[in-house]
């Protein structure tokens, strides 16, 4: 239980990590799919650096989110067959490590990063009229679909998968 715990950690630090590598750094649009369309319709394209080497040392931090990312999965795989887990311990590690990032990205990204800190309208100031005066993200009703049965289907069939070897 405590790896499981570590490895969510580890899991929202390199969600957060490839969050600012992206906005912060590589600025780049395409990496904004997630944003409202409202949002969207207005982000103005970057072409210069945020300084010299920016999207440089954007693009290796990403790397190194991926990989981390990467890492959690191919951990919590091995110690998992390495300590004989059945379909229930399985699927027990991977919805608490997909529930904790969900809170974390729900309380942290949406509420905190997004609505009180201001992050992502310091790079894009052109986006502080769509997001002036939210409470909360917009994507709500997405995020609680992903915690409810998405992320659980997933556990579920990844369960499904490691329980065969």
């Amino acid at each position: 239980m405590l790896l499981t715990l570590f490895l969510a950690m580890v899991f929202c630090g390199a969600i957060t990590l490839l969050l600012i590598s992206a906005v912060a750094f590589v600025q780049d649009n395409r990496f904004f799919s997630s944003a409202p369309k409202e949002a969207l319709e207005v982000l103005k394209p970057r072409s210069g650096e945020l300084f010299y080497g920016a999207r440089a040392m954007g693009w290796v931090l990403m790397i190194l989110s991926v990989l981390s990312i990467l890492g959690v999965g191919v951990v919590s795989i091995w110690d998992g067959i390495r300590s004989g887990f059945n379909f229930g311990q399985f699927f027990l590690r991977f919805v608490l490590i997909f529930t904790i990032y969900k809170a974390y990205d729900m309380i942290f990204f949406d509420w905190f990063l997004l609505c009180k800190f201001h992050f992502f309208q310091y790079y894009y100031p052109e986006v502080e009229r769509v997001y002036n005066g939210r409470k909360y993200g917009f994507n709500l009703k997405s995020q609680l679909l992903k915690l409810l049965i998405i992320f659980p289907a997933a556990s579920a069939l990844a369960a499904w998968i490691c329980t065969l070897f």
